[in-house]
């Protein structure tokens, strides 16, 4: 029977995500609009936007933070930009965006001694094979297959080369051991539920003697530009952004920040990711018709859970009606403004894609499942 109560937050994007439980445009009202960002007032909100990161995610003292354009596309490729071409590289790649920034770095940036360790969605390339003499790039958590590294183990403590990491579906959300890493980027626009189109890149000493020591042999464009002379350019580590940002969406980032701090930081915040996968996890394992797409539950994503159809009778049906009916589900859920977008990547097997961030209620999740079992009965119909 088709279900009575609804989420009270249907929206479960994988980014933008939803907002934190309570939000308003209230929260807000103290945004320096009309006001340069350079002003006093300015430089300071962006650096508390810094100082509060840096605080909750227990970033070590010697890492700068800064705040950079275009997203967490911007950062990952500022980072490849200013900081390969110095010595061989290892790009790990097991859904859409590592993919990207193979290609970038094969077809782009030209790189020629490249090793590409990319696998089809599900599961993660042999760890074991990556040579940290050489740099290495990689997601953290692959968003578009809900696909995530176990831990840390595997990345050498006595590495020559740089570890680079694309972390933008996994900051405040997983333990991510800023220690082991040297680049690290996220954008807001994920689990504390920002707005988009602003960067986060983090810098471990290593990365900033790379910066200081090697030019790259391609031209630099400005918003990439991290040096000045030879040396770090400090001020972006300290509020003084390349380009102009908004405002208004530095006032809501600090909005997130002070939510995350409000509920027990970093450990507040994973624990209701877990919660959160818990709960599809309890949910998967009752259904007879869908399963997880990572296939070892140690590299299970807790906020991009990506699922796929399982029955039978789905599964003899060729790709492109399987594709079809999946967009059916995901449209009949938007209809019953139960949920919003939550069809699988475009890029990525036919299925579901349901946000488990920080921001999203457990609760509106277990009330979404009982509407996930009613649609699938309409559309096998």
């Amino acid at each position: 029977m088709k279900p009575t109560a609804k989420p009270t937050n249907p929206c479960f994007s994988s980014g933008p995500c939803a907002k934190r439980p309570g939000w308003s445009l209230d929260a807000l009202k103290d945004a320096s609009l009309g006001r340069s960002h350079r002003a006093k007032v300015g430089k300071a909100k962006l650096k508390e936007v810094i100082d509060r990161s840096k605080a909750i995610l227990g970033i070590p003292d010697d890492y700068v933070l800064g705040i950079v354009p275009a997203s967490d596309t911007g950062a990952i490729e500022m980072a490849m930009w200013s900081l390969l071409g110095e010595r061989g590289v290892d790009a790990l790649a097991w859904e859409s965006f590592g993919s990207t920034w193979v290609k970038d770095i094969t077809k782009q940036l030209k790189l020629k001694d490249v090793r590409e360790m990319e696998v089809g969605y599900g599961s993660l390339p042999d760890l074991a094979q990556v040579d940290w003499t050489r740099d290495v790039i990689f997601t953290w958590n692959g968003t578009t297959s809900g696909v995530c590294v176990p831990n840390a183990d595997w990345i050498s403590d006595t590495r020559e080369g740089l570890a680079i990491c694309d972390a933008t579906s996994a900051v405040f959300a997983m333990d991510v051991p800023f220690e082991k890493l040297d680049v690290v980027t996220w954008s807001w626009q994920k689990v504390l539920g920002g707005e988009a189109a602003h960067g986060m890149i983090a810098l471990s000493p290593r990365a900033i003697a790379r910066l200081e020591s090697y030019v790259p042999a391609w031209p630099m464009p400005k918003i990439f530009q991290m040096t000045s002379k030879g040396k770090l350019s400090a001020g972006i580590f300290e509020g003084e952004t390349i380009n102009t940002p908004s405002m208004l969406c530095v006032e809501d980032a600090l909005d997130g920040l002070k939510w995350a701090e409000s509920i027990g930081g970093l450990k507040g915040l994973i624990a209701r990711s877990t919660a959160n996968l818990k709960a599809v996890e309890d949910w998967v394992a009752k259904s007879d018709w869908v399963g997880f797409l990572a296939e070892d539950q140690s590299t299970r994503s807790c906020t991009s859970i990506c699922l796929k159809i399982v029955d039978p009778w789905y599964q003899s049906l060729p790709a492109d009606d399987q594709a079809e009916l999946a967009k059916q589900l995901a449209s009949l859920l938007e209809k019953e403004a139960v949920a919003y977008d939550i069809g699988a990547y475009r890029d990525a097997p036919a299925g579901l894609r349901i946000w488990g961030g920080a921001t999203v209620e457990t609760s509106d999740l277990e009330a979404l499942f009982p509407w996930l079992e009613w649609a699938w009965s309409e559309v096998k119909a």
